[in-house]
């Protein structure tokens, strides 16, 4: 079933086109990993796709329904984004942080947001810190909040902007293991990311994108063993050689 229809897709930063004519599909239970080099429009396209930018040309569907005509707050609870950078409220604890867009886009009670909120932090791992605030706790362990903060929202999709890039490599593995048990449970996931062995081993189809347009696309099989364009081939080749 598709979830989501990317149709010829553009956007423009004044004279400088960072995407050009994108086109892709995502279906239910796909895993669908981004891959190229920095400034290839990778984070550019999800923040189009969650209406953080608007695309200059092109449409965007969820269910056949355009996203321009959707309300934003609330397409976003169905199309959930985890951020690089964390995005958690610093005045808030981590249990707090995992209610609030419960309560304010989805009008949950504060007993049935807390109830919630409390099952995904479980499911993390995050159940002894849900009284810290962001400063007390490490960057693996905020990233596993701004997750299960995502999950609270019960979306139908998960957008993941590099979400380990901004953490020390100790704390990679806890996070790409919990993004493991998500698509192991047939969550629907978006994901931008450098780690190569994630995009081979737990996606079921990989983009490869090179200077604004979908250089390649196919299964991680197809994409990692047998790249058929130039550019694949070169970047693949520089990762295995890192």
């Amino acid at each position: 079933m598709e979830i989501l229809q990317v149709r010829h897709l553009s956007k423009s930063f004044g004279d400088h086109q960072v995407l050009k004519d994108i086109d892709f599909t995502v279906n239910k239970g796909d895993v669908t990993s981004i891959l190229g080099a920095s400034g290839s429009g990778k984070s550019t396209l999800l923040r189009c796709i969650n209406l953080l930018e608007t695309p200059t040309a092109g449409e965007i569907f969820y269910h056949g329904e355009d996203v321009s005509t959707m309300n934003p707050a609330q397409y976003r609870s169905h199309v959930g984004m985890v951020f690089q950078s964390f995005n958690l409220f610093a005045n808030m604890s981590v249990l707090k942080n995992c209610m609030v867009g419960q309560m304010k886009v989805l009008k949950k009670s504060r007993e049935e947001a807390e109830k919630t909120a409390l099952y995904y932090l479980d499911k993390v791992g995050m159940t002894p810190y849900i009284h810290a605030k962001p400063r007390h706790i490490s960057g693996g362990q905020k990233q596993r909040v701004a997750i299960a903060r995502a999950l609270a929202m019960n979306p139908e999709v998960l957008l993941f902007d590099e979400p380990t890039s901004a953490l020390d490599p100790e704390m990679v593995g806890e996070v790409l293991s919990v993004m493991q048990e998500l698509a192991r449970e047939g969550m629907t996931m978006l994901v931008v990311t450098h780690e190569m062995a994630f995009a081979r081993d737990v996606s079921s189809r990989v983009v490869f994108m090179n200077d604004g347009v979908i250089c390649e696309q196919g299964t991680p099989q197809e994409i990692f063993e047998n790249p058929r364009k130039q550019p694949t081939r070169d970047f693949l080749a520089r990762f295995r050689q890192a």
